[in-house]
């Protein structure tokens, strides 16, 4: 992978960054993604975040090597400090990282949102607590979509402030969309979901004296979910 030929995963990201946005790419690893969108001329502008040091000189080392020193800024800095009120950015995309820490970067770094921007979100893992903290802080969801690359399964949640929904603990589970849609990509990963999870309740059934019962009824609650979801 590289700027010219972005993963599939970074491709289906890439879609959902506005024409002429201007994007702040957090934790941006090489900073392929901004790259890739300035040379299409897609973005007017971005910045790529980095809290490392090894990938933000890779990421400044691309940004130079394609002459986009104009418009592209490459940061090294902790999650959204990336971004300046200078920056004007109107889209933030965050990639690559579990839900859980998602929701970290973004709750640390609220005062740095305007509230206009379209957040573009795939978490690896922790999808329930991420479209939690988008509910509980003003978010609608406007697009999910999900794909399965090298043998994993990877959730692309879009994101807007605006009339915020109120999500049903089973939304925020599979998402409000994709249990809408059912897609065939959907079928499959929960099929293959439940046939796990009904492995793992068999398993604690056998080591009983072992799980706590608040586990126990949390995983029986999820396969009666997906069950149902694929009824």
């Amino acid at each position: 992978m590289n700027e010219q030929t972005l993963s599939m995963r970074l491709e289906r990201v890439a879609a959902h960054v506005p024409q002429g946005a201007r994007l702040a790419d957090i934790g941006s690893d090489h900073g392929y993604l901004p790259v890739a969108l300035a040379l299409r001329g897609v973005i007017e502008a971005g910045v790529a975040g980095e809290v490392a040091q090894t990938p933000y000189a890779s990421a400044q080392r691309n940004v130079r090597r394609n002459g986009l020193e104009q418009r592209i800024t490459v940061r090294l800095a902790d999650g959204l400090e990336a971004i300046e009120a200078l920056d004007r950015i109107t889209a933030v995309s965050l990639c690559g990282m579990g839900g859980d820490t998602m929701c970290e970067i973004l709750d640390r770094g609220k005062q740095r949102l305007s509230g206009s921007e379209r957040l573009i979100l795939q978490p690896n893992g922790g999808e329930r607590e991420l479209r939690g903290w988008l509910m509980a802080n003003g978010y609608r969801i406007v697009c999910e979509e999900l794909l399965r690359e090298n043998r994993f399964d990877y959730e692309i949640i879009v994101a807007e402030k605006g009339d915020a929904s109120a999500y049903s603990a089973e939304e925020l589970y599979f998402g409000p969309l994709l249990m809408r849609e059912k897609s065939p990509a959907f079928i499959t990963k929960w099929q293959r979901m439940l046939r796990q999870k009904q492995q793992t309740l068999a398993n604690f059934e056998r080591a009983r004296d072992a799980i706590p019962q608040e586990k126990r009824s949390d995983f029986a609650c999820q396969v009666g979910w997906i069950t149902q979801v694929l009824a």
